[in-house]
């Protein structure tokens, strides 16, 4: 758990928001990575569901390691995509659910694990690996109530809000007890990276 928590007050110490770069080049992940950093958005995820997004992954995590910078490696759902974020140079790995397997694979190769909750029950499973920062997802579909509800029992967890979160509603989930707010398609308006690395800290 102090893995955990280590790198999630290092990567959020500026903003917390996370960039979600799904579906872009090699070439477009790296200029909106860079262009996050240069904001102070420390954090990147790349997705790795098909081999364009592996590609973009070892791409930017080569770029970043080179400037002590890391990226991680998003829709980590099983042991072949765990073993291909290592191979890539992730530092951190997401799920969009959570699997107790994939999760302690990801924590033994020595890197964090967000992985994906929409419950108490996933909450509490996550808790019982020393996993105390997750993925809340579908956020919007959950809705800002989900995350002031989740915080009376599980003070002690650091929800990231995923899912149809942008530059609008984001202090909206910010206030209601999400810790972070990962923003994936809003990235495309050019006029989102600004507003959101503008986010103060709740």
């Amino acid at each position: 758990m102090e893995t955990i928590r280590t790198w999630y007050e290092q990567v959020f110490k500026k903003t917390p928001v996370m960039a979600i770069l799904r579906g872009y080049s090699p070439e477009e992940s790296l200029e909106l990575t860079r262009r996050a950093w240069d904001l102070g958005i420390d954090c990147v995820e790349i997705p790795i569901q098909d081999d364009d997004g592996l590609r973009a992954l070892h791409y930017v995590a080569s770029a970043a390691a080179a400037e002590g910078r890391s990226v991680g490696a998003g829709t980590v759902i099983n042991a072949v995509r765990l073993d291909s974020a290592v191979q890539a140079g992730a530092s951190f790995t997401v799920a969009p659910g959570f699997d107790p397997d994939v999760a302690q694979a990801s924590l033994a190769a020595g890197l964090p694990h967000v992985p994906g909750v929409a419950t108490g029950t996933d909450i509490q499973a996550c808790l019982k690996l020393g996993i105390n920062v997750v993925k809340a997802f579908p956020a919007s579909d959950l809705g800002a109530g989900w995350f002031t509800a989740m915080k009376g029992p599980f003070p002690e967890v650091s929800f990231v809000a995923t899912g149809g979160m942008n530059a609008h509603n984001a202090a909206q989930y910010l206030s209601a007890g999400a810790s972070v707010i990962a923003v994936g398609s809003a990235l495309k308006d050019p006029e989102q990276l600004p507003l959101l690395a503008a986010l103060s800290r709740h």
